[in-house]
């Protein structure tokens, strides 16, 4: 009898009335755009669809235009905004949980989802500083005792906190607190896996950030455009003012726009060579001698459209091609992880997020789809991009004991003698 008492007040079964009665009465309540006074005062005489279409446009031209401003201000402040997106996704979703989870006044929740937040930040950031800081790592004595620890100090700081979340759970509230447990853990996955990768993709260079995020927005704008004025035909129950017409339109104004944006961009080798971090001036340089990516070649244009083009050939970049690929992503899969949220914002009867931005909802409303294009991304550069990187083996090598360091460089003498290489190079 006691342990179905404590079943049902756990909420064992599956229906939407014992799930809410679960979650502590009613659902989250739907959040609502915070319109600047000005903007309502200025379009009051428009129709609720008019004026969310420019309080929509507006805001939009508002954050490309910040997206312009911390570009110019370099790596380093993209990595920080980076960041600062992260931490408020991350509230945004925990906040929602919340709502939910604080109905039973159930301890440590809020406490343990920030210390795992800070737990895998620290993990996963200590992982970027040993792999691209690597001098300034041995350099100082506090990191580079960090740094060869570091996985162990990362395991006993999560170790940590899964014992005092063994420690906080409550006697017939314990499929609740399994439940957010989960939550705080997927949160994790989605939110700060993803924006590490983006960090990574940065350090490939400036225009593999860029122009992938660049996508998306397009995407969203002119998907959003079609839909408006051309839209008639429903395209998900998930979202129903989504069309078919707005989701085409959007694909073929996408993959146009990846293409001219790739061509602007690679010409500039502030957007095109690696990041990396000057030891001597402890400041990141984004100076090298372009890759073939970035170097114009002459490709032939195939018979069925030289007929309707009018040209047998065309001078293009090797990262237009790629382009395409990441364009036709944004626009036909990234649309995905706007579903996804609508589905999760459904499933708690929610509008946005949060109200941050007027007219646009949450911070997550907006990067919905750019966690999924950035995770994409990397991917894409693992497996047709990167290549193996000397300046990381030779960092390698210098970690080693001198004895493992003379092993290998007989080795590798070994190797040229048998190539036939090192004796020219002596020659020269």
């Amino acid at each position: 009898q006691e342990l179905e008492s404590e079943n049902k007040l756990d909420g064992e079964t599956a229906s939407d009335s014992e799930s809410k009665s679960e979650f502590g009465g009613s659902p989250p309540v739907a959040t609502s755009d915070d319109t600047p006074e000005v903007l309502n005062r200025a379009l009051s005489n428009l129709s609720s669809r008019w004026k969310n279409w420019w309080v929509r446009g507006i805001l939009t031209l508002a954050m490309i235009t910040f997206f312009f401003i911390i570009i110019y201000l370099g790596p380093m402040v993209l990595m920080t905004i980076v960041m600062c997106v992260q931490i408020k996704c991350f509230h945004e979703i925990i906040t929602i949980g919340y709502n939910v989870y604080h109905s039973y006044d159930l301890p440590w929740f809020r406490t343990l989802s920030w210390y795992f937040l800070l737990c895998v930040n620290y993990f996963f950031y200590g992982e970027t500083v040993t792999d691209y800081f690597f001098t300034l790592v041995q350099r100082e004595e506090p990191l580079r005792i960090l740094s060869k620890y570091h996985r162990f100090i990362s395991f006993a700081l999560y170790l940590t906190g899964f014992c005092m979340f063994v420690l906080s759970l409550v006697k017939k509230h314990y499929r609740l607190q399994f439940y957010m447990f989960g939550w705080t853990h997927v949160t994790l996955l989605i939110i700060v896996t993803q924006s590490h990768l983006i960090i990574h993709n940065l350090f490939e260079g400036m225009i593999w950030f860029i122009v992938p995020i660049s996508c998306v927005i397009c995407n969203d704008i002119m998907a959003y455009m079609f839909g408006f004025f051309f839209g008639r035909t429903p395209l998900i129950k998930l979202s129903p003012k989504k069309t078919w017409e707005g989701f085409i339109g959007g694909f073929f104004a996408t993959v146009l726009f990846g293409l001219l944006l790739s061509y602007v961009m690679s010409g500039y080798r502030c957007f095109t060579c690696p990041v990396e971090f000057n030891n001597d001036t402890n400041s990141f340089t984004v100076d090298c001698e372009p890759s073939e990516l970035f170097q114009l070649q002459e490709y032939n244009i195939p018979l069925v459209l030289q007929s309707v083009v009018g040209w047998k050939t065309v001078r293009m970049y090797p990262f237009q091609i790629h382009s395409i690929a990441l364009s036709t992503f944004a626009s036909l899969i990234g649309p995905f992880g706007g579903f996804f949220a609508s589905g999760f914002k459904r499933a708690f009867k929610i509008k946005d997020f949060a109200n941050t931005i007027p007219g646009h909802g949450g911070i997550m409303d907006r990067f919905d789809c750019q966690y999924l294009m950035a995770t994409f991304v990397n991917v894409y550069i693992a497996s047709f991009i990167r290549g193996p990187n000397p300046s990381k083996l030779i960092q390698q090598f210098l970690t080693l004991r001198p004895d493992q360091q003379l092993h290998i460089f007989n080795t590798l003498k070994a190797h040229l003698v048998d190539k036939g290489l090192l004796g020219s190079l002596e020659d020269a």
